[in-house]
């Protein structure tokens, strides 16, 4: 299974599993072509990126910043040096502003 097979596999899960709360999902692609990350739009407005490498590795980034007058919820587990003091390091959760992270 290439990753590009798998990105799809994940599309399909969440257009058919998910089609409740998923509004649309799709793969945006590099310039040459290759998958940059799986993208799904959920019905309360928030959005949902996975990224996926051929190693294995894995990050998603779930955010509702376009939700309450610039209030920003955003729960991550991208390796951020910022946040390394977070006891769930990498994982950090965004609470209302960039800048309070938990």
């Amino acid at each position: 299974m290439t990753i590009f097979d798998l990105y799809r596999s994940l599309l399909a899960t969440a257009k058919t599993d998910y089609q409740d709360i998923v509004v649309d999902a799709t793969i945006p692609t590099l310039p040459t072509g290759d998958p940059l990350k799986l993208r799904v739009l959920i019905a309360d407005g928030s959005l949902l990126d996975i990224y996926l490498s051929t190693s294995g590795r894995y990050s998603y980034h779930w955010e509702r910043r376009l939700i309450g007058l610039g209030t920003i919820y955003r729960h991550d587990n991208a390796p951020h040096i910022r946040w390394q003091h977070v006891a769930t390091f990498p994982k950090h959760f965004h609470n209302g502003t960039e800048s309070n992270v938990i």
